[in-house]
């Protein structure tokens, strides 16, 4: 497969080189279907070669030519060569697609050389599309591509190909400027080729696994260096991501950062730090994945394995001694796992800023007390309301006491086991509603009461029998398990119910990307009522400030520095938001949030980057069609004039009176014919650019009918005028008026003959709107074209090609719209066309 990445950079010549070679060294080698454009640098490849004949079809009256697959079947070349493989085939061939063809092909085992251009692959259709802005509707799977045996680019620099067009080496002459102003941009043919490189570049890799995978090789390929730095969103994961970059760069590597969610899906980091080191891997160049594993050296070992890294890049741990003892150590299993092909680095953290220097990089209101390291605690309490927790203190300082005076006047009858079980059940109940601050209150109660009132001494805190003691430990053991077993299925519960909201949450912003033209608004509104915030605004860096691309809320913040949290989207825009009371699982949510946000300005800025480009196709089709129409309809008098004046000026003409009249008025009226159309071009230009200048004064409709119809050229027309003096005035300025009716009558005389008479009726409406008619009986306008009859350099229908460059409505309209008017179409009873103007009516004179 040559795969290119534009027309004419060279696939056919480089397939017929290919197939020539071949044939030269005794392969069996037939053509069996080239393109060669006309081109007869391709066509002088073909040198010798075979060439089967193409099939002959006949489709809507047409003869087209195919490439006649059952004779090359029949025929079983060795080698085949097949040019354009995204063609469709003409209707009534064996298969709808050539790459159809090509299959049948290579199961009757024989081994084809074609040519595909990288816009034609059907993962790149949409992206090629947005880059180029034409469609492209012949596509080919990529898993056909990538079956191909070798896949050959055929590269070209932008500028080269451009010149090879400007030389009429890839289309002909007079298609190249048009395409030398359009998809042969230097930048579409640089992103065509960015994408033809990035797609081969990701074909070698899938090709290089595979053989690996084949071929039983487990370990990594030193092809090129590629640095894996794992990132746990701590403190000093800045430092680690800019080091393994250092250590990329020196070796010319790759760098791929990834970080290891809990198989739980419940991230245990600070999602706002892990963005922020996203945002970084992406700046220095390189890759960043998040991964899903429970065992999190296995996963790295997964990733560098699939990733061909050669470096791994770890962080000291900072978990304590027990957990590291009890979990076992990330580091030392991925050193065992690795192997012999992967380098571990355990890189130490950064020097730390003096505490009287503390880092500003988190704001001033964010800061909060540790609870003299009762951090866990005060997370716990902060999972279950805080009724709920009055609830369950309530129970246990009623339930309690109410156990006591009850147990009491049975004292000496139990054991202090029994009885300690008994106060156990308080203290279950108010942990189970009010979680782990009443369940702790329940059992450092229940455990003074018991010792106070049943172990003997009573009434005094003091034991004297060692089973008490055991007693009293084990009901503490006890109630200690249940209230952590309590706490951790509050925290499951919660943890449950929050990602519940927020699949909910993201549902609702994944539709409103889906089904909205701009979803921004919806997705900030989200975020201001999801986590109750004073204020959220995504803002742009501009200069040496920041303006505000969106806001929500009453207090949006206008800068970082007014924001509790800021998370960078992109390189020039940032999500900040005015709150005290987001956590960390918050955070989390606000990094997808992020992420759909960015997804939502990016296409706010391809939607602006389309209208433009929409506007700049729609400018470059109108000075298509001013070119032609003008080319054609200045030339045309021109030549008139000149033949007339040629005629008059030679000295030995002689011209009789009339002769001499007739080649006179024929002048005068090309250049009147001249004069018009400077007019209409200059009245279409002053319409488009907003130069108009409109000054409304009460004009009679018949006053204007009658200059226009003055305006005009003499005729053989008939007219039928019904415009009477006692009609209202209108609201119009009158010579804009004017040459509007001039140019509708013009209009309305070349579609009638000279037999059907033109009318011209004028009527008050109601709601004090005039409305003047000019109705023709010509044969109308086709429904199809009813769309474009105002737009500038249409001559539609009836219309004679060689009477005006089509400006004469979209004149008219523009002039009857800048006076407040409507300039509306409609068909006239037995055939013809009406146009109808509608004005306000003129307020009375003083």
């Amino acid at each position: 497969m040559y795969l290119g990445v534009a027309p004419g950079v060279g696939k056919t010549y480089a397939m017929l080189n290919e197939g020539w070679r071949r044939h030269r060294r005794g392969t069996d080698v037939v053509v069996g279907w080239v393109e060669t454009h006309d081109r007869s640098e391709t066509a002088e490849q073909l040198r010798d070669l075979e060439v089967v004949p193409p099939k002959v079809l006949v489709y809507r009256n047409q003869t087209l030519l195919e490439m006649d697959l059952e004779a090359i079947i029949q025929r079983r070349p060795s080698v085949v060569l097949v040019d354009e493989l995204a063609h469709t085939n003409v209707p009534g061939s064996v298969h709808g697609k050539r790459w159809q063809d090509i299959e049948d092909l290579l199961d009757a085992g024989i081994t084809v050389i074609s040519t595909l251009n990288i816009q034609h692959l059907e993962s790149l259709n949409d992206v090629v599309t947005t880059i180029t802005g034409v469609p492209q509707r012949e596509t080919v799977p990529d898993t056909f591509v990538r079956a191909s045996e070798q896949v050959e680019l055929v590269d070209m620099t932008p500028e080269a190909i451009r010149r090879r067009m400007a030389h009429g080496h890839i289309y002909p002459p007079e298609r190249i400027d048009i395409a030398l102003a359009n998809y042969f941009r230097v930048g579409n043919l640089a992103a065509l080729r960015e994408l033809a490189l990035l797609w081969v570049a990701d074909d070698v890799d899938a090709r290089i696994q595979e053989y690996r995978h084949s071929h039983g090789i487990d370990g990594p390929w030193e092809t090129r260096e590629r640095v894996l730095v794992a990132l746990t969103g701590s403190a000093n994961g800045e430092h680690l991501i800019r080091r393994a970059a250092r250590m990329a760069q020196r070796v010319k590597g790759d760098l791929i950062a990834v970080h290891i969610r809990s198989g739980d899906g419940i991230l245990q980091s600070r999602p706002d730090d892990l963005e922020r080191q996203r945002s970084l891997v992406i700046e220095l160049g390189g890759i960043y994945r998040e991964i899903l594993g429970s065992d999190i050296a296995e996963a790295l070992i997964q990733v560098a394995r699939a990733e061909n890294c050669t470096q791994i890049v770890l962080g000291t741990s900072h978990r304590s001694r027990w957990a590291r003892l009890s979990a076992g150590s990330v580091i030392n299993s991925v050193i065992a796992k690795s192997g012999e092909a992967l380098d571990v680095h355990v890189i130490s953290p950064p020097v730390r800023l003096k505490p009287e220097q503390p880092s500003d990089r988190v704001p001033r209101r964010e800061r909060r007390p540790n609870w003299w390291g009762l951090g866990w605690l005060r997370r716990e309490l902060g999972v279950i309301s805080w009724r709920r927790q009055i609830v369950g203190l309530l129970v246990v300082v009623v339930a309690i006491p109410l156990v006591t005076l009850g147990l009491t006047s049975i004292r000496g009858h139990l054991p202090l086991g029994t009885v300690s079980l008994v106060y156990l059940l308080p203290v279950i109940a108010g942990a189970g509603i009010g979680g782990v601050g009443p369940g702790v209150i329940g059992a450092i109660g229940g455990f003074l009461l018991l010792n106070w009132y049943f172990s003997p001494p009573t009434h005094a805190l003091a034991i004297t029998d060692p089973r008490d003691i055991i007693a009293l430990s084990i009901f503490l053991v006890i109630a200690g398990v249940v209230i952590v077993q309590v706490g951790l299925v509050a925290r499951r519960s919660f943890d449950a119910h929050r990602i519940r909201s927020q699949a909910a949450s993201m549902a609702r912003t994944s539709s409103a990307l889906l089904n909205l033209s701009d979803p921004l608004p919806d997705l900030m509104e989200e975020i201001y009522s999801t986590f109750l915030v004073d204020g959220v605004a995504v803002l742009r860096a501009v200069d040496e400030g920041w303006t505000p691309e969106i806001a929500t809320g009453p207090h949006p913040p206008s800068s970082p520095k007014e924001a509790t949290l800021s998370i960078p989207i992109g390189s020039d825009l940032l999500l900040v938001l005015d709150s005290a009371r987001l956590r960390a699982e918050d955070r989390e949510m606000l990094s997808i949030f992020v992420t759909q946000i960015a997804v939502a300005v990016a296409n706010r800025q391809l939607r602006e980057q389309a209208a433009e480009a929409a506007a700049l196709a729609k400018a470059n089709d109108v000075r298509t069609a001013l070119l032609v129409a003008v080319s054609h309809d200045l030339r045309t008098p021109l030549a008139s004039i000149k033949v007339a004046v040629t005629s008059l000026l030679p000295d030995d003409a002689t011209w009789d009176l009339t002769a001499a009249r007739t080649l006179l008025e024929t002048i005068d009226a090309e250049v009147d014919r001249l004069n018009a159309l400077v007019f209409n071009l200059l009245d279409m230009s002053r319409i488009q650019t907003g130069a108009l200048i409109v000054r409304l004064q009460p004009v009679a409709l018949n006053e204007i009918v009658s200059a226009a119809l003055i305006s005009l050229p003499p005729s053989d027309h008939q007219l039928d005028l019904e415009v009477p003096e006692t009609l209202p005035q209108v609201q119009a300025d009158p010579p804009l008026l004017e040459r509007a009716v001039a140019n509708l009558l013009a209009n309305a005389l070349s579609a009638s003959s000279q037999h059907t008479p033109v009318r011209v009726v004028a009527g008050h409406q109601p709601d004090d709107w005039m409305e003047l008619r000019i109705v023709d009986r010509g044969p109308g306008i086709a429904a199809v074209d009813r769309s474009r009859i105002f737009m500038p350099f249409q001559r539609l229908g009836h219309q004679d090609s060689d009477n005006g460059v089509g400006l004469g409505l979209a004149v008219a309209k523009g002039f009857i719209e800048a006076m407040g008017g409507e300039l509306t179409l409609d068909d006239t009873a037995g055939g013809g066309t009406t146009m109808i103007i509608s004005l306000r009516v003129a307020e009375p004179r003083s």
